[in-house]
């Protein structure tokens, strides 16, 4: 499915796949999962298998229908590189990510150490943009993985922020997004977590972009985003260019 994303640091959601399994402890009240099991009660086409991993190869070509370049995040209700994608699939979406090559693609993944196995095997033009989530120190090595892609662009997703997180070297980083978890059963974050993010970020020259609080105690109503006043939402910069023909 190809949607209009409500997600406030990209401008479209782009799902060639759905479905996905547990992996990491911010995995614990999934959104996507409750997404899923909301629209398969309501008959909602291409739902049908709830939650449960599904390929969609109709919605391959979705991107190369919109004209007007996008940010267009991959995979908002799965995990490309679960690992019961195979890469002949994954090798697929790259290719229409090549095809449609005037959009901005933003991959982000738990599975990072797939994402750098496989990666060899991708061709990480610089408009498709491969970024993992880190949601506690625990999970920092994800890093090193993503490092190691080579890519020009790399974006790292903070979320649901859980822990503290020591100063993480930014190097070949473009761009840092934090934020707290939603939902019903929302865990705490400490804002002084997020300050101290935005510190080492701007520090080491990158974009910082704050996207909420946790929803903690406040369910449907979480504070807003804001530091000591302040509103820290930066984009990184990235090219555009015009639609091919095809």
């Amino acid at each position: 499915m190809g949607l209009v994303s409500t997600i406030e640091w990209t401008n479209s959601t782009w799902n060639p796949l759905i479905g996905c399994t547990k992996y990491s402890d911010g995995c614990k009240n999934c959104y996507a999962d409750r997404i899923a099991m909301m629209m398969q009660s309501q008959g909602m086409r291409g739902y049908e298998n709830g939650f449960k991993l599904t390929l969609r190869p109709e919605r391959l070509d979705i991107p190369l229908h919109w004209k007007k370049p996008r940010w267009i995040f991959v995979d908002s209700m799965c995990d490309l590189f679960h690992e019961d994608v195979p890469l002949e699939y994954i090798q697929k979406v790259f290719a229409i990510m090549h095809r449609a090559d005037w959009h901005n693609y933003q991959i982000l993944t738990k599975r990072a150490e797939r994402m750098r196995e496989l990666s060899a095997h991708l061709d990480w033009a610089p408009h498709i943009w491969p970024g993992v989530t880190i949601e506690s120190e625990k999970y920092i090595s994800r890093l090193e993985d993503l490092k190691a892609i080579k890519a020009k662009h790399k974006w790292l997703s903070l979320e649901p922020l859980l822990t503290r997180l020591p100063r993480l070297d930014l190097t070949g980083i473009d761009w840092v997004v934090a934020c707290g978890e939603s939902g019903r059963n929302a865990r705490p974050m400490e804002l002084d977590w997020v300050r101290e993010i935005r510190d080492f970020t701007h520090e080491q020259g990158k974009a910082f972009y704050f996207k909420q609080m946790s929803e903690y105690g406040c369910y449907g109503n979480a504070p807003p985003p804001l530091i000591d006043g302040k509103l820290y939402q930066e984009f990184p910069e990235f090219e555009t260019k015009e639609p091919s023909l095809f």
